[in-house]
């Protein structure tokens, strides 16, 4: 779930663990219509795209990198298993004219250009055999060759509707691929995608499901099958991985969360406080906690003025800009993780973000190891269901 594509060489283990338990983990997957894909050197799952497009896309690759990535795929197809760095950005930058990319060549640009070779490199699509592709930053050259896994090419795109043409229609094509007519496996991709599925989201099929299966016959198997726990609430609902099953916070993917760093600590500061701040006004969802950018802005530079900066304490950079810097990544953290929506100039906080306590603050000490243990866990909102209550 973490690693939707595992290669060979790289995640031998992990790959061996799927070819024992294929069988049953395909049958757990077709119930959310994903598809595993279990081939002689490459494990791909291959997902359907998640139903909350903006939270995904927070923080994710920007436009640039994209556009970059397609069509480092699109010089790859016509060119040998190996091949020098400069000459794969040379043909993209063919490609690039015949789709009518404007191309800069300036730094940004060329940033972008290796975050989609690092994005190839790990889909084990391309393998680095010699070099760094960091190179290419200040070389248009760099001495670096690498080596091209031209079948696994065939799995960059999981899911393609016929119906529309991508370059005619993206946004028409989006929905075509976005769109899933059964309520209940809508559901249960959510619960297994998102970190939580907000009452107020729902259309009525899928509100039905939530009040009559999201713990009997459908739900509850799903969330066994997986090794999580539903967690039930009047404002929603979440699969929570139980603390035993991990050690580290890493290994819950991307975005875990309380999590050390000056961000996350941030946002966590930033959430405790929208819990009583926040105003409630009627045109918002219940128990949803709604700020202006502006007042966010104000708490953040009141928090970095009492934070140690520096080592052990928050980055210097962001800390001196709290209001412009900070703020943006802070909002982008919450809102990939859907405890936040920045409508215009209006943040609405998700009611889970009363699911965290405050951190006690800390004296300024000598740094010591940090410790990996997560917080205590936080009922949100008031229980529904007899054996929360």
């Amino acid at each position: 779930m973490v690693k939707p594509w595992l290669v060979a060489g790289r995640d031998d283990a992990a790959i061996a663990t799927i070819r024992r338990n294929v069988d049953a983990l395909r049958d757990v997957l077709g119930r959310l219509g994903w598809v595993l894909v279990v081939e002689r050197d490459l494990v791909r799952l291959r997902k359907t795209p998640p139903a909350r497009r903006h939270a995904h896309t927070a923080l994710g690759p920007n436009p640039q990198t994209c556009q970059w990535f397609f069509l480092l795929v699109a010089a790859a197809e016509s060119m040998g298993r190996k091949v020098a760095l400069g000459a794969i950005v040379t043909q993209a930058r063919s490609a690039a004219v015949e789709a009518g990319v404007t191309a800069t060549n300036d730094i940004a640009e060329r940033r972008a250009i290796v975050a989609a070779l690092k994005m190839l490199a790990e889909r084990g699509i391309l393998e680095q055999l010699d070099g760094d592709v960091e190179g290419y930053v200040r070389d248009d050259n760099p001495p670096v060759l690498l080596a091209i896994h031209h079948t696994r090419l065939l799995h960059v795109i999981a899911n393609y509707s016929p119906e529309h043409d991508p370059a005619a229609a993206p946004a028409a094509w989006l929905d075509a691929v976005e769109r899933e007519p059964d309520a209940p496996r809508r559901m249960r991709r959510r619960l297994v995608d998102d970190t939580l599925v907000h009452a107020a989201d729902l259309d009525d099929a899928e509100a039905d499901w939530l009040r009559r299966r999201v713990r009997g016959d459908d739900g509850g198997p799903l969330a066994e099958a997986f090794g999580l726990h539903i967690e039930r609430r009047n404002e929603g609902v979440a699969f929570v991985v139980p603390e035993c099953a991990y050690r580290h916070p890493w290994e819950l993917g991307p975005l875990p969360f309380p999590a050390s760093g000056t961000v996350a600590h941030a946002a966590l500061l930033v959430c405790n406080w929208a819990a009583t701040a926040g105003e409630t006004p009627a045109d918002v969802p219940a128990g949803w906690r709604s700020l202006t950018a502006d007042a966010v802005g104000v708490k953040l530079a009141e928090l970095a003025a009492q934070q140690q900066s520096g080592s052990g304490g928050w980055s210097r950079d962001l800390a001196a800009d709290p209001t412009g810097r900070l703020r943006g990544d802070v909002a982008a953290f919450l809102s990939g993780l859907d405890l936040l929506r920045v409508c215009d100039e209006r943040w609405l906080f998700s009611p889970a973000i009363a699911r965290w306590p405050s951190p006690k603050p800390k004296k300024p000490q000598a740094r010591t190891r940090a410790s990996t243990a997560a917080q205590p866990a936080l009922e949100f909102g008031e229980a529904d269901d007899p054996d929360l209550a």
